[in-house]
């Protein structure tokens, strides 16, 4: 929806799902039909992912449908002013030239080893063990991106908490600190600041958050949450993150410091 008009993008996603739907089909037999993923499949219905050329060819021959979907792209969808759909955390990743990224909980997913990942989608038994691999295959091939011709730079602020609580087990804990302190010492990228449990309250603690500067010059929040992450293009809320992240950098250690602390909890977790 822009200004209260629905896009032809969202049009477009709404009659992919319909389409599907009208055939009898489910999402892994439309991902089987066209040779693309089930999480694909979801993500185009879900808005998350922008559908492809290939892919909407793919479709529309699959359902018969006389090339529609595919003129729907390049005809309508072409005149859309505003964003379309959500890009995606991967997508905005890899578009990104900029991350600065905040965590009250969690180390951030490019930073994990591949133990504190899978201990963090193991919690609480909550997924199951199909769904706990393809998140951590996920994560550990998003990680590819700091290594590759056009790595982001990253800006990262820890709450010291991150760094204290248990995660997996002490073991995880202590390799997963050391791994964070050598690549924020030996990545030329990534720089790593830390707010001192010694400090008072201060405003980022209302929830993790990242501010992606992008390639072609745009700018993008993205607020972490239980089921999906929530993208902001909007200029009052890009202000607000801007000067959350402003104060609680002033109160962060300076990387150094910071590296320091984070190889003494790794001693303590061994």
């Amino acid at each position: 929806m822009a200004g209260g008009q629905l896009t032809a993008a969202a049009f477009l996603v709404a009659e992919l799902r319909r389409a599907r739907v009208r055939q009898g089909w489910s999402q892994e037999e439309l991902a089987r039909a066209v040779n693309y993923s089930p999480s694909m499949v979801s993500a185009v219905e879900l808005g998350q992912q922008p559908p492809t050329s290939k892919y909407l060819d793919l479709f529309d021959k699959a359902l018969d449908t006389g090339g529609i979907f595919g003129r729907m792209l390049t005809d309508l969808v072409a005149l859309d002013k505003a964003q379309v759909w959500q890009r995606g955390w991967r997508t905005i990743v890899g578009q990104a030239s900029k991350l600065r990224w905040f965590e009250p909980i969690y180390v951030p997913g490019l930073l994990q080893t591949e133990a504190y990942a899978r201990a963090v989608f193991e919690s609480g038994d909550l997924l199951a063990a199909e769904e706990v691999t393809s998140r951590l295959t996920d994560r550990i091939e998003s990680q590819n991106v700091l290594y590759g011709d056009r790595p982001p730079q990253i800006i990262a602020i820890l709450d010291e908490g991150v760094l204290r609580r248990l995660v997996g087990s002490r073991k995880i804990m202590a390799d997963q600190a050391t791994h964070l302190a050598r690549v924020a010492t030996e990545h030329p990228k990534v720089t790593v600041h830390v707010v001192s449990r010694s400090g008072e309250e201060y405003p980022a603690l209302g929830g993790g958050f990242v501010v992606a500067t992008l390639r072609d010059g745009g700018e993008l929040g993205c607020l972490g949450g239980q089921v999906k992450t929530h993208e902001l293009q909007e200029a009052a809320a890009l202000d607000r993150l801007h000067a959350v992240w402003e104060a609680t950098l002033g109160l962060a250690l300076p990387p150094q410091d910071s590296i320091r602390l984070i190889r003494e909890v790794a001693e303590s977790w061994a």
